[in-house]
């Protein structure tokens, strides 16, 4: 569910410091949204819809990603009393619970052997850190 590369790729570009940063404001900016997603209002709900899209996808969300576009697409048909407002709450909690254990496995990993020699993070499903000698 958690697309590992596109993890990695993002803490590669803005170094581990700024992606923490990044994560935690990606996740507070994700988690308000998604508590405020509701099937009245459709034009707010297609903006969220397409915000969560971005969101996910940047911070490697990919099968959330998918259903907030699967969603948008619903709405822009018209059809926004159809999108599943709770489908959507429970991806997000399944992806944000797969991302914070796989972080937090990576960072005890680093954190048990930091003279590894392991450039980069080592991340669950990732398997392209390179070793210096």
């Amino acid at each position: 569910m958690i697309d590992w590369d596109r993890v990695k790729s993002l803490r590669d570009e803005l170094g581990e410091d700024d992606f923490l940063t990044v994560v935690e404001l990606f996740l507070d900016e994700i988690e308000g949204t998604v508590m405020r997603l509701g099937t009245d209002d459709a034009v707010r709900l297609e903006s969220d819809l397409h915000f969560l899209r971005g969101s996910a996808l940047n911070l490697g969300f990919a099968a959330f990603g998918a259903a907030c576009y699967d969603a948008e697409q619903i709405v822009r048909q018209g059809c926004a009393q159809s999108v599943s407002i709770s489908g959507l709450l429970d991806s997000y909690a399944e992806h944000k619970k797969e991302f914070l254990t796989g972080h937090a496995n990576a960072a005890q990993y680093q954190a048990a052997d930091p003279q590894s020699g392991v450039a980069g993070c080592v991340t669950p499903g990732i398997e392209t850190a390179t070793r210096h000698g």
